[in-house]
């Protein structure tokens, strides 16, 4: 049986201090409980509780880590389920792939965001020789960035990307969201979880937990056209344009 994302269902880090896990689950209890007439979810309370037994104690949580990441080495590779050798079409869907797979660490390790060259053959499933056209369009287009190591990071670009354009590019979504992609920890629990997550939190000094409204899914200056990011992410600047 697959295992459940507790980080990506609560927002946070896989490195995560206790005390942070402790302040977001006292926000997310008081958010998602029953007795909440506005935002109360039974379903969604009975999962943030199992995801609290297991991060807070920390014997259970190391053998909780353990376990994912050998069920990540155990998944199959992405070319068994996504097309990455069909010309063009094969070529535009290495490139999402590749920023999926970029985002998921990046969100879930932001301290340590690096994807080896290794792992992402590994993850895609094909040689590196595949890849050196993919990487060369998404580092010129400021996507994701390579280290002296060969190892690959997103960049803000790449995130504003990804998460403003999953909605409109059908391949991307599949990759984030139904159990094929990196993201994946279980074929309809994470479909549900991934729909469903809270937004992100902000954890303030004093222990008070926030929603981060900064967040969302179109931004105010938008209608100015004159952002950085919507430059990006203009039709013209679209990563899977050759």
């Amino acid at each position: 049986m697959a295992i459940p994302n507790y980080y990506e269902f609560l927002q946070i880090s896989a490195n995560a201090e206790p005390e942070t896990i402790r302040r977001v689950f006292r926000y997310l209890a008081a958010r998602f409980h029953p007795d909440n007439a506005e935002t109360g979810d039974a379903e969604k309370f009975v999962l943030l509780n199992q995801a609290y037994e297991v991060l807070s104690d920390p014997e259970r949580r190391a053998e909780y880590d353990a376990a994912c990441v050998k069920e990540e080495i155990q998944q199959p590779p992405l070319s068994s389920s996504i097309d990455f050798m069909d010309n063009i079409e094969g070529e535009l869907n290495r490139r999402l792939a590749l920023l999926a797979l970029l985002y998921y660490r990046r969100r879930t390790n932001p301290s340590y965001p690096e994807v080896s060259l290794m792992e992402v053959e590994q993850r895609m499933g094909f040689p590196r020789d595949y890849l050196e056209f993919t990487t060369w369009y998404l580092l010129k287009k400021d996507y994701i960035t390579r280290a002296d190591n060969s190892a690959f990071t997103l960049t803000a670009a790449g995130v504003d990307f990804v998460e403003e354009q999953r909605s409109h590019i059908p391949v991307l979504n599949k990759l984030l969201t139904n159990g094929e992609g990196p993201l994946a920890t279980d074929g309809t629990a994470v479909s549900k979880s991934s729909s469903s997550a809270p937004g992100p939190v902000i954890v303030l000094p004093n222990g008070q937990c926030i929603p981060d409204r900064r967040i969302s899914k179109k931004d105010r200056r938008a209608s100015r056209g004159d952002h950085p990011a919507d430059r990006r992410t203009r039709k013209t600047d679209h990563p899977t344009r050759n």
